[in-house]
């Protein structure tokens, strides 16, 4: 039986919904702080899933919060841990290849932030630098997927 260990620093009310979804399908769970990312099944500790609420919070990462996110991707490198990076937003984007025309909400305030196609420049740069992978989904969907990820169903999954 699968058992995932949720890192403790996941917000209680924004995993809700996916500990449910873990809980529906009998999937043993507890929390711990993880080295890295967000979700790990104890059957395979070298595939990590780092859960974000939006392609707005992977904006951050990649700008204001470059330092921290670059080192995570870095211990993993290190070692030897695919990194999952599980974006949650609409069903519109499915790949990086969607990213590029996503519309950056802060682009009607701020004409310099990042556009759909930089961060999706950004994004391929990452995973071929450190060997992470981008997946998306809609947040009804997130327990479904990070099972699908960490191979705990044979669903394939939609987003």
């Amino acid at each position: 039986m699968l058992t995932i260990q949720v890192d403790s620093r996941e917000k209680a009310r924004a995993i809700k919904r996916i500990l449910g979804h873990f809980h529906d399908n009998k999937v043993n769970y507890y929390i711990s702080k993880l080295w890295v990312g967000d979700y790990m099944s104890l059957d395979n500790p070298r595939l990590v899933i780092d859960r974000k609420q939006n392609l707005a919070e992977v904006v951050s990462n990649v700008t204001q919060g470059h330092d921290r996110f670059r080192r995570e991707l870095i211990r993993a490198k290190e070692a030897e841990i695919k990194l999952i990076i599980l974006v949650e937003h609409s069903s519109l984007i499915k790949s990086i290849d969607d990213v590029e025309s996503w519309s950056n909400p802060r682009l009607t305030t701020s004409p310099a932030a990042m556009t759909g196609k930089t961060l999706a420049k950004v994004m391929r740069t990452l995973e071929e630098r450190y060997g992470c992978e981008f997946h998306f989904c809609t947040k009804t969907k997130t327990g479904e997927k990070i099972l699908q990820l960490l191979g705990g169903s044979d669903d394939t999954g939609t987003p």
